[in-house]
Order: C-alpha cells, then structure tokens, then sequence
C-alpha cells in the first residue's frame, strides 16, 4: 500500500490541527444548556431572539447591535471586557489586592472570598472564572461563577470606561462606583446578578429560584437564572418574535402588510402604541417598581416577570410614585421595611433625584399628565429613538450614549407641541438665540438627577422656581448655570420676567452664592450635584471659573467616594487644573496633601486668572476666604445618609 505524501499529511493533519487549536482557545462554542457554572440565555417559549430579527430588519438590527442597550450584559470574554486580565495586579480593593490573569480565552482571578464566615485571621482567597459582564458605557462590572449552580458572584472592583482615555485601566472599589454613605458594612453581592439585575439587564430574565430574593440564601436552593438573551435586546421592546418570525416567513405576507400600512398583530410596535403604553416600554426598566406582594415575587423569581409590551405595567407591577401613592398599601408596606425607600430616591416633592427612574419624572411632567390627546402627549419616544435613522449624520457614537433622535438634540423636541415660541424662543427666554440659555432642555430639564458617578438632566419636566429649591434643597436650573449668583439674585430675575414670585429668603440665600450654600451645607447627592455643575461647560462661562478651585478642595477630602470623583472630573476642567494629581480612593493623610496641593496651585494661578473679591462668593476684599462663614456653614451640613439605589 503506497504510502501518503508529506503533502497529503498536512492537509489530512490541517483541520485536526485547526480543531484542536480552536479547544485550546475557546473558539468552539459549548451549547447553552451544556454551560452549568453561569446563567444561560435560551430562545423558548415564543420567543426567537434576535438573530431571527435580522434578516427581514438589517437596518434595525444594526443600529441596535451598536447600542449600550445590547452590551449591557456580555458572556465575559478578551472580545467583550474593556479591562486588562493579562497579569495584573489590582490594588483597588478593600482587603488584600486582586490578581488577574488569562488561561487562553478565559478570564480568572485571584481575590479575598466575599462570603468569608468570618472564622480565622483572614478571608480565605479564592481563584474564580470570570464568566459574565454587566455594563458598557460608564462601568462594566465582572461576574465569576461561585460554583453554585449557576449564581454568580461580583468581583471586588469594577473597572470605569470613561477614565480609559486618562488613565489605562482604572480599577476602583466596587462600594466607590455609588454614592455609598461611608461605614456602611461591606456585604456580599453574591446572588445579586440572579436576583436582581436579570430582571432589566436581560431579555425575559428569569431568576428559576423559588422564594422572594434575599429571605434565604441563593446558595442553600437550586437556582437554574436563564434569560432568552442577555442584554436588551429586539424582544425587550417588541414583545416574544417567534410567532411574529414564522408568520412573515411568506414574502406575501410581509409585502401586503407593508403596502397596507396596517399593523402586524404577531408582533408589538411600540411607536404605534399610544403613548401612555408605549412609555411603558421603557418603564419596564426606567423606573422605581416593586412587586405588589411576595406572591408576585416568588411568581416571577420562579418564571420570569409576566409584562410583556403592550400590556399595562401597573397590573402587575407596583411604580412607587409618591406623589400618586403615598398612602398606598404597597408604598407603606415598602416603608415599613426599608423608611429611607423614599427619601433615598425623590425629592421631598416627590420629583425623583436617581437615575434610572426617567418614567417616574416621565409620569409627573405637565406635558404627560395634563395631556388631552394623544398627539400633544408627552412621550419617551418624543426625543429618543431605539434605532438610528438613516438619515441621521452624526456618528453611532454620538448617538449611542443617549440615543436621542436627530430631530430632538435642540429645541426642535419642545417645539413640536409649543409651536407658538418658535420664533420667540429669546423673548421667553430673556437669553440670546442659539445660547445655551436659550437651550429648553437645560431650562425645564435641568441636572438634577444622579446616578453612576454622575448627574443627568431630570426627566421630569418644570420650570425654574426658587421656592422649590428653598423647601426641597434641589438646585434650580438658574443657579446650575449662574453658579456664582445668590437665589435672591434669581428670585429678582424669575419675577420680572415671568410673575413667579419668591418666597421669604434666610440670610444665607439672599447674600451668598446659591451653589456655595448647597456646596457647604448640603447633603451628600445635593453636593455631587454642585460639584458635577463646577465642570459643566456653560455654568463655567457663565459663571467664570477662577473662584472654583478652592470650593472643590473642599470636597477633595469628602466622606463620600462618589463626591470626590465627581470633584476631581470637575477639577481637571479648569484651566490650570488638567494635570491635577488625584486619587479619590486614595487614603485620608493622601488625600489632604492633594488638596493643599491643589490650593497652592490656586494660590499661584490667581495672579494670571484674575482675583474675584464678590462678597456672595465669600471672598474678602483681598481676594480670601472668609473662612468665619465657611466654618459657619460647614457646621450645618446635612450629614444624612445617602444611599441611591443605582
């Protein structure tokens, strides 16, 4: 028998090679159902996911695959992490530093056991495959598999995207990445993936586990957390597909539907649902919701909750809406256990300060609630869009962050329904055309709302009033901009302008600086607020910037990790100020340098900048703090605990 040539050999040897090589690296995919140390995403049950979508809706389904909506939680892998695992040392942890490091395509780490029993000297450490991730834009937060069915445990540091551009792989605590009141105890997050995040960072997620999330631990029962896809993904918005697929297999049928203009029924289009329900699209996730009972709990741990798009939200879902349900049972039940339920997340007007909850202000703007009819009514999809228009120009990267329509970026959203300002925009704006004062969005929406290491305008809809600021302590949309202005100073203003008239004013508000006074004496939210405004381009050549640097060495020390963050952003847009040397995270002793540091750099800079001697910003004549006040106002800050629920 002849024998095979050297050539034949390598091309019989060729794919055994290639097979081989792609176990090694990963590259052959294992079945979902075969994966047991992570939740799995299975198409079931009507659904189809999205690949089915794509054939009849490419441009759709491209310009979703953009979105943050489809990365918000990946399967971990080198083509989906934003952070390093090649060997390296992570310092920014509580406890013993992180290793990280790569076995071909899988990702591990070394870290301190986060449900350590207590017992002995030290956590034991743990090595862990990191199997999961949620988040893209701002954050990405890593999950490994604890070895427990499929629960999943978080690492004891995440990773923040925006910082990738000044600094390669910035690391921060996990507790640092919200605005967590300082002493609270370390807790585990083991769980919290399936319990919780399934819900909105999933499509159809379902936690399969059989009691109400946190009265027993997850690792003591069976947990089997699946979802139909991971992300946000077609289904979330349009309801199961799979019906709505093999309806339209027929060229026939797609093409006579198109013609007709007449809705599909196998399938929900949200722009085609009034704008009540279609907001609630969005509100599935947008918003601050709880289960009316346990029963409803353990129902949707056990098979997933049971709106789908189309349905009324409020059926099955509890939207804790002070200013609607305060004496509701389900709003004193939720009270009952946890009394900072509402304080935590709303104004004591019941505006909501978290982000997150857009259709909670959504619910509570004129615009919406006062509404007649459909057509003048206020709706997520009056300024945003869930897929790009073709003919939009800007690039996906500018689209993605908010997914704004390209008609709704300015003016042109409000304008819609208040045609009749068109051509009087100045005029009721008392600001020149085209200037950011002239702008509605930063007028009626105003930064208000935080959430992530940031603030966002608030979502819902009023007008500036120093009344509210004075009985709520939330900043108006006025002082955000004129921060160096008093609110007697906008009380003036609002009056003459519009009638609004001003209620009686302490001291305090009538002679110092608006910002000053919530920078001093506010509590932890109303201070990042102040602080994220300080590095707002337009409060800065509104309000000049030389007098900022020594109110922001303020915070550079605060209690709060969010509002030191936030502090040293704001703090690095300042001219003079770009290469400012500041680790929030850093220890106490560090941080108090790096504020002296950085009133040294103001003291040199004030020559150059100019010297602001206003007495409402607290300067002397000589250009010095008036540190009796200061102190003053210091020592009645509201040292209430903050705790969003981001």
């Amino acid at each position: 028998m002849k024998k095979p040539g050297i050539l034949a050999i390598a091309l019989l040897a060729g794919p055994a090679l290639f097979v081989w090589a792609s176990i090694r690296e990963g590259l052959v995919r294992t079945p979902e159902r075969a994966i047991s140390d992570r939740p799995i995403q299975i198409a079931e049950e009507g659904y189809a996911s999205s690949q089915a979508c794509q054939a009849c809706h490419p441009g759709e389904y491209a310009s979703w695959h953009q979105s943050y909506h489809r990365t918000m939680t990946q399967v971990a892998s080198p083509d989906t992490i934003a952070a390093d695992f090649d060997h390296v040392r992570v310092d920014a942890v509580d406890g013993r530093p992180m290793f990280l490091e790569r076995r071909g395509r899988q990702l591990w780490a070394e870290f301190d056991q986060p449900d350590w029993d207590g017992k002995g000297s030290a956590p034991p450490r743990i090595s862990r495959q990191v199997v999961m991730t949620t988040g893209s834009h701002q954050q990405q937060i890593f999950w490994y598999s604890t070895g427990h069915d499929r629960v999943l445990g978080q690492l004891p540091a995440i990773q923040l995207l925006e910082d990738r551009s000044r600094v390669s792989g910035r690391w921060i605590p996990r507790r640092s990445a919200t605005m967590h009141p300082p002493g609270l105890a370390l807790f585990s997050e083991s769980g919290s993936w399936n319990g919780i995040c399934v819900q909105c960072h999933t499509t159809e997620g379902r936690p399969e586990f059989n009691t109400p999330y946190g009265s027993e631990p997850l690792f003591s029962q069976k947990v089997d957390t699946r979802a139909v896809e991971f992300g946000i993904s077609c289904e979330a918005c349009h309801g199961p597909g799979g019906a709505h697929a093999r309806a339209n297999a027929s060229p026939l049928r797609r093409y006579a539907l198109h013609l007709s203009g007449r809705a599909d029924p196998t399938i929900t289009q949200p722009l085609r649902l009034d704008p009540r329900r279609s907001s609630q699209v969005c509100g599935q996730c947008h918003s601050l919701w709880e289960f009316y009972d346990q029963a409803g709990e353990r129902q949707a741990n056990a098979s997933g909750l049971p709106y789908r798009p189309g349905d009324d939200l409020s059926k099955t879902r509890f939207i804790a809406q002070p200013t609607r349900n305060m004496d509701s049972p389900a709003m004193k039940a939720l009270l009952a256990a946890d009394p900072g339920f509402v304080s935590s997340i709303f104004w004591s007007d019941g505006m909501v300060r978290a982000t997150g909850r857009e259709y909670n202000g959504l619910l509570d703007s004129p615009c919406y609630k006062d509404a007649r009819e459909d057509a003048r009514t206020l709706s997520c999809f009056s300024c945003h869009t869930m897929h790009q228009d073709n003919a939009d120009p800007r690039p996906v990267a500018q689209w993605a962050p908010g997914q704004v329509a390209a008609g709704a970026e300015d003016n042109a959203a409000c304008l819609q329904c208040h045609a009749a300002l068109k051509d009087k925009v100045p005029a009721h704006t008392r600001h020149q055309a085209g200037s950011t004062g002239s702008s509605c969005y930063n007028c009626h929406m105003p930064y208000t709302t935080y959430g992530l290491l940031k603030t966002i305008r608030s979502h819902q809809i009023s007008s500036p009033a120093v009344r509210s600021t004075v009985e709520t302590g939330r900043p108006n949309a006025c002082n955000l901009c004129h921060l160096d202005k008093t609110l007697a100073w906008t009380g003036e203003h609002l009056q003459q302008w519009y009638g609004t008239t001003a209620p009686a004013l302490s001291d305090d508000d009538r002679l110092i600086a608006a910002s000053v006074v919530t920078l001093l004496k506010g509590d932890a939210g109303q201070r990042a607020i102040v602080a994220q405004a300080m590095g707002w381009a337009p409060a800065q050549q509104a309000s000049g910037t030389n007098w900022m640097p020594p109110y922001l060495s303020l915070l550079m020390n605060d209690p709060y990790d969010a509002v030191r963050y936030i502090t040293g952003r704001s703090l690095r847009s300042l001219p003079g100020y770009e290469d400012l040397a500041y680790d929030f995270v850093a220890p106490p002793e560090r941080r108090l340098a790096m504020r002296t540091h950085a009133l040294e750099r103001w003291r040199d800079l004030r020559p150059s900048q100019g010297r602001r001697t206003d007495p409402q910003l607290l300067f002397t004549p000589e250009g010095l703090f008036a540190s009796g006040t200061i102190d003053r106002l210091l020592a009645g800050r509201d040292n209430r605990r903050v705790f969003y629920r981001e």
